[in-house]
């Protein structure tokens, strides 16, 4: 005889609580972050942004400040192009200017950067005193002593003349105005070096006994382990010292006086557009004149980096 069982059904366990969708548990995680970031974004968009694209519309206009802007579309554009001879004046003084400032900085940079890693004691010292130029080099006042320095009368024309070489005054030369601007911009080496300083720590020390056993020397160890491992960052100081050097304004104004002087000589970019912009009153020209800089930068830092893949060798590419 069969028995039944008179025991309750258990009653259904409640199911547990599906975990939240993984979209949601992301946002959940990041609006901190962007709680942070506000403050950055708003200060990037007004700050950055708006200022970008009211200055491309103005790009396009006849505006002087004072009446509201015209549009006349491309006419900034071409009148810079092809009837303005000191914009040209000022395209080359500006690329005489990087082609010769840069490589001078950087190789000043680089070879200081050597010297501090193989000193012992006082590096420190060194170190800071170098770096110091770059501090104050880019203030107003440094860069008016500079102009007094080289200018008729000054220290490195007193200097020069009493050992027979009389050059006079470099500011009022039209052969030498560019270059006390140059060797201003050298003197600033102490960026570079303190990021060259630290590339050269990175280099690992049996690289160079290898090459020291194989039998290379001091200049077959700088060619064959120095450069190729310091490379990225010899790209890196290129690409930032690139970008600042067309920018360069404080030392061409402090030394033409404003005016770009003697004949042109001084005549940079951003000093020309300086100028049409806030002397001359052509805002919408100046305007012009800064979105074919940012594009020039720009096309200029493309190349760099497409070409950086033929000499620059990072350590680690080959488990990439």
């Amino acid at each position: 005889m069969s028995t039944v069982s008179t025991r309750a059904p258990a009653p259904d366990r409640p199911s547990p609580p599906e975990p939240p969708a993984p979209r949601r548990r992301r946002r959940e995680q990041q609006w901190p972050a962007y709680v942070f970031l506000t403050p950055w974004m708003l200060g990037a968009a007004v700050l950055t942004l708006v200022p970008m694209a009211v200055s491309l519309y103005l790009s396009f206009t006849d505006y002087n400040l004072f009446d509201p802007p015209h549009w006349v579309g491309l006419r900034n554009y071409t009148e810079m192009l092809t009837e303005d001879p000191r914009f040209w004046r000022s395209v080359g003084t500006t690329l005489l200017y990087v082609v010769i400032a840069v490589p001078l900085k950087l190789g000043l940079a680089l070879g200081a950067a050597m010297l501090l890693r193989n000193l012992g004691r006082g590096r420190a010292f060194y170190r800071s005193a170098f770096y110091a130029p770059s501090l104050l080099g880019a203030s107003m006042s440094i860069a008016l002593v500079w102009r007094a320095l080289f200018n008729d009368g000054g220290t490195v024309s007193e200097v020069l003349g009493s050992i027979g070489i009389n050059t006079g005054s470099w500011v009022g030369d039209p052969d030498l105005a560019v270059y006390v601007v140059v060797l201003l911009t050298v003197w600033q080496f102490g960026a570079p070096m303190v990021i060259f300083l630290a590339g050269l720590q990175q280099i690992s020390p049996e690289l160079y006994e290898a090459a020291a056993l194989d039998g290379a020397g001091r200049w077959r160890q700088f060619v064959s382990v120095t450069v190729p491992m310091l490379s990225p960052v010899v790209f890196f100081n290129l690409v930032l010292e690139m970008i600042q050097s067309f920018q360069v304004f404080t030392p061409a104004f402090a030394v033409s006086g404003g005016e770009g002087g003697p004949a042109d000589s001084t005549m940079f970019y951003t000093l020309y557009l300086y100028e049409r912009g806030f002397t001359a009153s052509h805002m919408g020209y100046a305007a012009a004149m800064a979105w074919l800089l940012l594009i020039a930068i720009g096309v200029i830092t493309l190349i760099l980096f497409r070409t950086s893949r033929s000499w620059v060798f990072y350590a680690d590419e080959e488990g990439r």
